[in-house]
């Protein structure tokens, strides 16, 4: 009775996104809740979704959720803290069996995470940090990516430049990085920061790119921005295009997409290197960790996805143009072994 009583609340929702059911697989070898015995559903709580990094990781929180024939929920926010927390209630209320929650803030979902955990709820977290070690924390190595990026602007620019550095704070994963930029200047003191702005109001590209612009008026002698999120480095190109500066201005970058290749690929663009992940594989490796969670596996505190530095003169070279022609020709960057286990069906490449 429970369960039918859960699939008719399941059914009535309106708040949320449901996929559509994928096709029935054989899943005699699966442990419960993936033994076919009843098809198990899941809610991914979304606090960031504006850019294509977002798209990108729903479509490999999706394909990998109708390898295992999940029923997907999605809750989107918009960067509304508040709502975040509300929907983490909603999908309580709902009774599904596991939540993914993407980014947010700790205030807000530490205890709405808790509330999930007393409620039986299985959960793992993407670039959060909900501050409880019953949760897994999804990771793209935000250290390695910050360290990449900033190890190629030092290759490129010598250890002594003038920065402009985007970033804002509160949020897990750039947090995670400003720590490695703090430690990159503090081993190279040539490297000067001359100005740090950022901002998440939507759109991010076009927000950031008002700020850098004032930025980069009152501090000419800038010639290097750390922009660790694309949605930022996209801000500061604008930016920097805008002000006739492409030739005096290097880009540095965490995270990739289609449009991010094509942005780097623009003859004399500013935007030289980013170092990423799969944010598709990511999102596919979330699903599995909790997967292997509701399945009563044991998955450790920090599931790391790691990252690959690329770089404009390799896309170039390469002649890349998309995110399916990286992969093709980065054959790490396709697939991450990551969370797989023998029962698991993956998604179809």
């Amino acid at each position: 009775m429970l369960k039918l009583t859960r699939r008719l609340f399941l059914a009535a929702g309106t708040a949320a996104l449901a996929v559509t059911p994928s096709l029935a697989q054989d899943n005699a070898s699966a442990p419960a809740p993936f033994d076919g015995e009843e098809r198990p559903v899941v809610a991914l709580v979304r606090y960031l979704s504006t850019g294509d990094f977002f798209q990108a990781y729903l479509a490999g929180v999706e394909r990998q959720a109708e390898a295992l024939d999940i029923e997907l929920r999605v809750f989107d926010s918009r960067q509304d803290a508040a709502l975040q927390s509300d929907m983490m209630d909603q999908a309580i209320g709902l009774g599904v069996d596991g939540i993914i929650v993407q980014h947010g803030l700790t205030e807000s979902m530490k205890p709405a995470v808790q509330r999930a955990l007393d409620a039986g709820i299985d959960v793992v977290a993407f670039d959060v940090d909900v501050e409880n070690e019953a949760v897994p924390q999804i990771e793209q190595s935000d250290r390695d990516l910050a360290r990449l990026a900033i190890e190629q602007a030092i290759e490129d620019n010598g250890d002594s430049f003038d920065a402009g550095y985007v970033y804002v704070a509160g949020i897990a994963p750039l947090d995670r990085r400003d720590a490695v930029w703090q430690e990159m200047k503090e081993a190279n003191p040539g490297i000067n920061e001359f100005a740090r702005f950022g901002t998440l109001d939507n759109p991010i590209a076009n927000s950031v790119a008002n700020q850098a612009a004032a930025v980069l008026r009152a501090n000419p002698t800038i010639n290097v921005i750390f922009a660790p999120f694309d949605e930022f480095a996209k801000g500061a190109k604008i930016a920097v295009d805008e002000a006739g500066l492409s030739s005096d201005i290097r880009i540095y970058s965490a995270d990739v997409s289609t449009a991010d290749i094509q942005a780097m690929r623009e003859p004399g663009s500013a935007w030289v290197a980013t170092a990423a992940t799969n944010p598709t594989v990511v999102g596919e490796v979330s699903v599995r960790a909790l997967a292997s969670l509701m399945a009563g596996e044991d998955v450790d505190g920090q599931v790391v996805v790691p990252p690959t530095l690329i770089t404009q003169e390799m896309l170039n070279g390469e002649d890349i143009s998309n995110m399916e022609e990286l992969s093709a020709k980065m054959p790490q960057f396709s697939h991450a072994d990551v969370m797989v286990k023998p029962w698991m069906k993956l998604p179809e490449r």
